[in-house]
């Protein structure tokens, strides 16, 4: 998650940021006190995220490779 920060020029903004796992082995991150401005940015980010992993899905649904997907290449997709 770290790394994903700094791309998108967060990681200034969470300083105190811990990374743990709990007894089952799931990873689990603290970000500790933000910015409300850093977590609206986080939250749209994360929203972003979401978003194209569902267009993802819809295209393999509909045949589409995702990678030629328009909102990976920016280039509009007809129809057969």
């Amino acid at each position: 998650m770290a790394e994903q920060l700094r791309s998108a020029n967060l990681a200034d903004d969470f300083t105190a940021m811990k990374a743990d796992v709990n007894v089952f082995g799931e990873g689990l991150v603290s970000l500790g006190t933000i910015r409300p401005e850093a977590a609206v940015r986080l939250a749209s980010l994360l929203t972003v995220g979401l978003l194209v992993e569902q267009l993802d899905e819809w295209s393999r649904e509909d045949g589409i490779d995702p990678n030629e997907a328009p909102w990976r290449t920016g280039i509009p997709h007809t129809r057969p």
